[in-house]
């Protein structure tokens, strides 16, 4: 498959390397597919018409629906083969979802348009929605250790109490509880829980949800990943200079609805140097910076790739061969 790859600049070889893993489809191919394929498999899974500005649900989400309804019915059958093969017929685990991207690139509003798309099915799922800001470590544990600066790397989040989290829900527990994180405050409402229990999906979105191991060394014992737990991941992609212009708009946003409140997130920001310039380099300095060492390498771990044009609508789907 020859596509170039103009995330990042690396190596064309590698880049090559990562596109074998995915067959790509253009917005129009994509789109075709948002009735299943074929009347059986679209039976009972209505794609509503379309209001204006809503072509992204029709052309991207409808057939993301029917690929995922596939899988949730394979999985589950697969679950209800093997309890019969043992003798232990049991209730099929959550099925879930892990959403990957770099900061600004829209996996909130992915995840949001997903969880309603897939609440639509006939079997009405019940369609839970978690973020991995929860699980940020708080401002003052990240002050305290000089990492400020790296907030959104993956040691800046309690993986421990991530991996217990998922965990529960794979179980199928039904006190599973997540973490909340404040958006004014830019940080973890302490004591403050979710009840999340055990739904049909789990859409799991965060920065690194994909990331593989960091062996200290060959020898080191293996590791629990966050992905171990996922039947399913997508990946939200576009170039650099694309989402460094949206996290500049939004930055700059929450930085007017910030005044009066603890400005947690722009205590950098003290300097006197201009706004758009303090975001500016923000964005160099630890969201680029995390985006090139820890989050771009996952894209190629994803089962979907969704390519982002520069007026935020996906105009390439990258769906995983193997």
């Amino acid at each position: 498959m020859n596509a170039s790859v103009d995330s990042l600049d690396i190596d064309p070889a590698a880049a090559e390397a990562i596109l074998s893993h995915h067959s790509k489809f253009s917005r129009v191919e994509w789109s075709s597919l948002r009735f299943g394929g074929s009347k059986a498999a679209s039976k009972g899974v209505q794609a509503a018409p379309e209001a204006p500005g809503h072509r992204e649900t029709g052309d991207i989400y409808y057939p993301l629906s029917h690929l995922l309804r596939l899988r949730v019915a394979a999985a589950r059958q697969l679950w209800n083969s093997q309890g019969r093969f043992l003798g232990r017929p049991s209730q099929p685990p959550p099925f879930i979802i892990g959403i990957a991207g770099s900061v600004a690139v829209g996996k909130s509003t992915l995840a949001c348009e997903l969880q309603k798309v897939l609440s639509e099915w006939p079997e009405r799922p019940r369609v839970e929605l978690v973020q991995t800001d929860g699980f940020l470590r708080p401002n003052a544990w990240m002050v305290d250790r000089g990492l400020a600066k790296r907030k959104g790397f993956p040691e800046t989040y309690d993986m421990r109490a991530m991996l217990e989290f998922l965990g529960q829900v794979k179980r199928g527990a039904t006190d599973a509880r997540a973490p909340v994180y404040c958006h004014e405050t830019f940080d973890v409402l302490s004591g403050q829980e979710r009840q999340i229990g055990s739904p049909d999906i789990l859409l799991f979105e965060g920065l690194n949800v994909l990331q593989g191991p960091h062996a200290a060394s060959a020898s080191a014992a293996p590791k629990v990943l966050v992905s171990d737990f996922f039947d399913f991941s997508l990946y939200l992609d576009a170039d650099e200079r694309h989402i460094e212009a949206w996290y500049v708009e939004r930055a700059i946003d929450l930085r007017g609805a910030s005044k009066g409140r603890p400005p947690a997130y722009f205590e950098d920001q003290s300097e006197p140097v201009g706004m758009l310039e303090a975001v500016q380099r923000i964005w160099r300095e630890i969201n680029l910076r995390n985006l090139r060492e820890n989050i771009f390498p996952t894209r190629e771990r994803a089962d979907v790739v969704l390519r982002k044009a520069a007026d935020h609508t996906i105009n390439e789907v990258w769906l995983r061969r193997s």
